[in-house]
């Protein structure tokens, strides 16, 4: 009996053994992601690949955490003191003067954004390409930025 469940183990073994290397000759990204996929990808074993990006992921959300509430307290803190400010009588507001700087920022915003667009979709591009070339990378670099933000 101990000589069959041996026997099974081995077969078992010799399987995963089998799979792991087609899973190295295949590679499984490329054929989702396209041939070109990978010079983090040869380099480094999946492992590390996902450690570097959620090490790297959970300090940028983390940072980003923090600057962000930081940011939020000073915004908040700097427009409630212009509200009291403007009710003690401290502020006059020229409404007519912000409704025509509104107006032509808006002219201005108009004009840049065609003029941006060939380079935001030459960024978007190479940002797919990216994330592509690196999937591993980048999904553990988005769950640790994820996990930064909840701690």
């Amino acid at each position: 009996m101990a000589n069959r469940n041996k026997d099974v183990e081995e077969e078992i073994y010799d399987k995963v053994v089998d799979l792991t290397e087609y899973a190295k000759r295949q590679r499984w990204w490329n054929r989702l992601f396209g041939k070109n996929s990978g010079p983090v990808a040869e380099k480094y074993s999946v492992a590390t690949q996902i450690a570097i990006g959620g090490v790297s992921g959970w300090c940028a959300g983390y940072l980003f955490q923090k600057v962000g509430k930081v940011a939020a307290t000073a915004v908040g803190g700097g427009l409630l003191l212009l509200q009291i400010a403007n009710n003690s009588g401290y502020v006059q507001v020229d409404w007519k003067r912000v409704e025509k700087d509104v107006n032509k920022a808006k002219k201005q915003l108009k004009k840049g954004t065609d003029q941006a667009v060939p380079e935001l979709n030459t960024f978007m591009e190479k940002s797919t390409e990216f994330v592509k070339k690196n999937i591993v990378v980048t999904g553990g670099f988005v769950g640790g930025f994820l996990l930064g933000l909840a701690s």
